[in-house]
């Protein structure tokens, strides 16, 4: 047998495994999203593929459809989660999306709303690291394969050359493809599970960058050359319960220097840190001095 042939066998082997966990996610759109058998009876996509979240069903790869329930959704990751009763569809074997490496070969999967199984194959073209949507959403790793996302594909799995399911996939600027990184999926699953919703911390303040004088900078010996300025702090809030004024500088939170309010939004998009007494540094009067705020929990909108 040739090697072009036991390769394409091979892929082919591959597909047919890693695609007997990928369903069609039926939300009354002219074309179906994918969804991924996440865990037992657990069933992700992609959360704007979705048009509503109510008399949402699945269909199987041998063609049949039966009902899930929300369990919840969380727009700035692009992930929606829902639940699967008397689950009997293999679960998808999930892996490590920090092994990909630029050049990776890597497999698109979707289903159709008949239970066709498609697929495309690309490369990895991007890996870096951590970043947020434009949602706001906190993803623990930037994946770009270079594979066509045609319609239907959001929502499935990207797939790695041993058959593992390293992320989720969705649209990103132009049609481009993006994973959503494993860990991330994971991330947002254990909290929908748990509290049916993502909670993130909040300190009460209004921010803004601001760049600090270079004589200040080396004064204080400080990490960055701009810091966070505060220009509001909310009655009684976390912030103002912990001594914070208007005016101050932060730079570093949580010991993690802090340059410009995506940084601190980023800290805060940790629900670990909620209703835990995080250190802070500030300039105040052009002196450094550290405080501590008990991180509360944003209000929900």
């Amino acid at each position: 047998m040739s090697s072009l042939l036991a390769l394409s066998n091979s892929l082919a082997d591959t597909v047919e495994q890693a695609g007997s966990s990928v369903v069609a996610v039926n939300a009354g759109t002219r074309i179906s999203p994918s969804g991924i058998h996440w865990r037992q009876g657990i069933i992700v996509t992609s959360d704007e593929s979705l048009q509503r979240y109510d008399e949402i069903s699945i269909t199987l790869g041998d063609g049949r459809t039966l009902p899930v329930t929300l369990v919840g959704h969380d727009s700035s990751t692009d992930i929606a989660v829902f639940q699967l009763q008397n689950a009997d569809i293999p679960v998808a074997k999930i892996g490590d999306a920090t092994t990909l490496k630029v050049g990776h070969l890597v497999l698109g999967l979707a289903r159709s709303s008949e239970g066709d199984l498609r697929a495309a194959m690309g490369a990895v073209s991007v890996v870096s690291g951590a970043w947020r949507s434009m949602s706001g959403g906190n993803i623990d790793q930037f994946i770009r394969p270079d594979i066509s996302l045609y319609p239907g594909f959001a929502g499935g799995p990207l797939v790695d050359a041993a058959g593992n399911v390293v992320g989720m996939n969705t649209s990103g600027r132009r049609g481009t493809a993006l994973t959503i990184p494993a860990a991330t999926v994971d991330r947002v699953v254990n909290q929908l599970q748990s509290k049916g919703r993502i909670t993130r911390g909040y300190l009460g303040v209004g921010m803004q960058p601001v760049r600090l004088p270079k004589n200040l900078k080396t004064a204080l010996n400080l990490p960055a050359a701009t810091g966070v300025i505060v220009v509001n702090v909310e009655p009684s809030g976390p912030a103002e319960n912990a001594g914070v004024l208007l005016g101050d500088v932060l730079v570093t939170f949580d010991s993690i220097a802090v340059s410009d309010t995506g940084d601190v939004l980023a800290l805060l998009n940790n629900s670990d840190r909620i209703g835990k007494s995080v250190p802070v540094q500030i300039i105040r009067g052009g002196t450094l001095i550290e405080l501590a705020i008990a991180v509360g929990e944003r209000p929900a909108e």
